[in-house]
């Protein structure tokens, strides 16, 4: 599990895996299982899953160039007919999947809404927002401290 992947890709996967299972995933949603993705992989691995920016915004992380290629369906559910491309591969997600599906299995079934409120009380998002300083950094270090107290816990 070393391959470091774009956020946007692993964002497809989770599309096409709530796809596969007859589930809906929103823009919202997305955005907090790359945040659990990361922070896990961080704590686990010791490295990013995907080298994209993880902000604080105000309805928590959110990984901008992921957001902007999905805001087009609001708050909806994402097409994953519109979403996924044909450079859409289960295969390029052989190493990681295992990976996937035990984030996907701890946070999938959660609502938007509900992750929403999760991320707002963990301290990466709570130690990053400013309503004074738009779009601050959560940076890796937090995540990974985060998470691998939160794993070390369970």
């Amino acid at each position: 599990m070393s391959e470091t992947y774009k956020a946007s890709d692993i964002a497809k996967w989770f599309v096409a895996w709530a796809e596969n299972i007859d589930a809906e995933v929103s823009n919202l949603k997305v955005q907090k299982l790359l945040y659990y993705a990361q922070g896990h992989r961080l704590a686990e691995a010791g490295a990013p899953l995907f080298d994209d920016q993880i902000q604080a915004w105000a309805h928590g992380p959110v990984v901008p160039t992921v957001y902007h290629d999905l805001k087009r369906y609001g708050s909806n559910p994402i097409d994953p007919d519109e979403a996924l491309t044909e450079e859409f591969s289960w295969d390029d997600f052989h190493d990681v999947e295992p990976f996937l599906l035990k984030i996907w299995d701890r946070y999938g079934s959660l609502a938007a809404w509900a992750l929403r409120e999760r991320t707002h009380r963990e301290a990466p998002w709570i130690d990053s927002f400013s309503e004074e300083a738009w779009n601050s950094t959560i940076t890796n270090e937090k995540l990974r401290a985060f998470f691998a107290a939160e794993d070390g816990e369970r």
